[in-house]
C-alpha cells in the first residue's frame, strides 16, 4: 500500500493522477519502480518503447522465462491501483520467495508497460505491442492533441533514434504471462470474495469518427438549412447506446469528443469523437460495428454531412491459458477456499501478450467495482490474499518445472 501511495503521487497533473505514454511522469514512475526492482536483485532496463523490465535469471541457463506484469500509465484523473498493482505485486511476491529462500528454476521478468490505456494517442497497448514486436508503422503515424506523432515521441524518448522493435522473446522461450489486476467490476464484491480467476478477455474495437458539415452563424442560419456536425454525432452516439442496450453483453461508448469551431454562436462544422465497442464474442462485436456503420451512413445522408472512420484499435477476444489458469485456480482455492471464474469486459495487456505466449489473469476485488476514478480502492486485506495467491502460484510453478 505504501508503494502504491508513493507511485500514485507521480503525476503529470497537480492534484490528480495522470500518467500518459512517454510523459515526464512516466519517466519518473519508471525510475521509482526500477529502484524497487533493483532492491530485490532484479536486473533493470527500459526497452525502446519505454517499457520497464526487471529480470531475475533462473537456476538453469536453459530455463524458460515467466512474464509477470501490467501497465504503469493511467487514464486522466485516475485511481492508483489500475495497472501498477500488477507491477508491484510480482515484486513483492518475488521478495517474499527470497525471504523464504526459494530459488525459482525458471527466469522471471517483471514488466511495467509504458502504455495500455490509449489516452495520449487514442490507441491502447502501445507498450505491449512494442514488447511483442507487433507495433506497426501505421500506429507510428497516430498523433496526439498537440500534433505529435507516436513515432516522433518515441524518437525523442530514444534520443533521436527509433526503429520498430522485434519481439523481446521467441514463443518457445516463454512459460507464459500472468497479470494481476483489480476487477473493475462488481462481481467479486457481490460474491464476497477477495480474488477471482479470469477465463477470457472481451474483444474490443476503437475508432475515431470525423463528421463534417458546414459552420455558420447561429442566429441567421435557418434550422432547415443547417449541416450541423454535432447534432449528427449526437444522434449517432444515442444510436450506439440503444444498440448496446438491445444486445446482451455488448457495450458501446463515445467517450471523447472535439467540436470545431467550438464557439457558442457558431454552428459546429466539424466533430471528431471516439467510439469504443466491446463484446466477449467477436462475431457479435463485428455485427454491431457493421450496424453502426449503416447508422452513420444514414445519419450523414439525412443531415447533409460526411462521416469518415479511422480504426485506432482492434483486438479479438482472448481465451486464457487452460494450464496456467488451472494452476492459478488451485492457488486461489488453497488461499481463499473457493475460486470464481470471471470474464473481463475491460481490455488488458494480456490481449496483446496472448499472441506471444499463453496468458492468465488474477482479479482482485475493488470497492463497489469502481475504477478509472480517484476513489478506486482495493483493501490491504484483499491485497494480502492476492499476494499469498501469487506466492503460492510461483511455488507451484517451481515444483512443476523443477529439474
Amino acid at each position: 500500500m505504501a508503494m502504491l501511495d508513493e507511485l500514485g503521487r507521480v503525476s503529470d497533473e497537480e492534484g490528480k493522477l495522470t500518467r500518459t505514454f512517454l510523459s515526464p511522469a512516466m519517466c519518473r514512475a519508471n525510475a521509482l519502480v526500477g529502484e524497487w526492482m533493483g532492491a530485490i536483485g532484479l536486473t533493470v532496463r527500459e526497452d525502446p518503447v519505454g517499457n520497464l523490465i526487471g529480470r531475475a535469471e533462473g537456476s538453469s541457463r536453459r530455463a524458460k522465462t515467466l512474464l509477470l506484469g501490467s501497465h504503469l500509465d493511467s487514464v486522466r484523473d485516475a485511481g492508483k491501483f489500475d495497472g501498477p498493482l500488477g507491477v508491484l505485486m510480482p515484486i513483492m511476491a518475488l521478495a517474499e520467495l527470497q525471504r523464504r529462500g526459494v530459488k525459482l528454476p525458471f527466469a522471471v521478468e517483471v514488466l511495467g508497460f509504458s502504455e495500455e490505456e490509449g489516452v495520449r494517442f487514442a490507441s491502447a497497448y502501445l507498450g505491449s505491442e512494442g514488447y511483442t514486436g507487433r507495433l506497426s508503422s501505421r500506429t507510428l503515424e497516430l498523433r496526439d492533441g498537440a500534433g505529435v506523432s507516436v513515432g516522433d515521441a518515441l524518437k525523442e524518448w530514444g534520443g533521436g533514434r527509433f526503429s520498430l522493435p522485434k519481439a523481446a522473446h521467441k514463443r518457445g522461450e516463454l512459460l507464459g504471462y500472468v497479470e494481476v489486476h483489480i476487477e473493475q467490476g462488481p462481481v467479486l464484491t457481490a460474491k464476497k470474495l477477495a480474488v477471482g480467476v479470469v477465463s477470457a478477455i472481451a474483444g474490443q474495437s476503437r475508432f475515431k469518427l470525423i463528421w463534417t458539415g458546414k459552420a455558420g452563424h447561429a442566429g441567421t442560419t435557418p434550422m432547415a438549412l443547417r449541416r450541423d456536425a454535432l447534432t449528427g454525432a449526437a444522434e449517432f452516439a444515442l444510436a450506439a447506446e440503444q444498440l448496446a442496450r438491445n444486445t446482451e453483453g455488448l457495450v458501446a461508448t463515445v467517450g471523447a469528443l472535439t467540436v470545431s469551431p467550438g464557439a457558442a454562436n457558431v454552428i459546429p462544422g466539424l466533430v471528431e469523437h471516439a467510439l469504443d465497442v466491446r463484446h466477449a464474442r467477436d462475431a457479435v462485436r463485428r455485427e454491431a460495428l457493421f450496424a453502426l456503420g449503416r447508422v452513420a451512413k444514414r445519419i450523414a445522408k439525412q443531415r447533409g454531412l460526411s462521416v469518415a472512420w479511422q480504426r485506432t484499435q482492434d483486438n479479438c477476444a482472448v481465451e486464457c491459458s487452460v494450464g496456467l489458469t488451472a494452476l492459478l485456480e488451485r492457488s486461489v482455492k488453497a488461499v481463499q477456499g473457493t475460486s470464481l471464474s470471471l470474464v473481463s469486459g475491460a481490455g488488458h495487456d494480456g490481449v496483446v501478450m496472448a499472441a506471444l505466449t499463453p496468458v492468465a489473469m488474477l482479479f482482485v476485488r475493488c470497492r463497489d467495482g469502481l475504477s478509472h476514478h480517484p476513489d478506486e480502492y482495493a483493501s490491504p486485506a484483499d491485497l494480502k490474499i492476492g499476494l499469498r495467491v501469487m506466492v503460492d502460484f510461483l511455488e507451484r510453478m517451481a515444483q512443476q518445472h523443477a529439474s
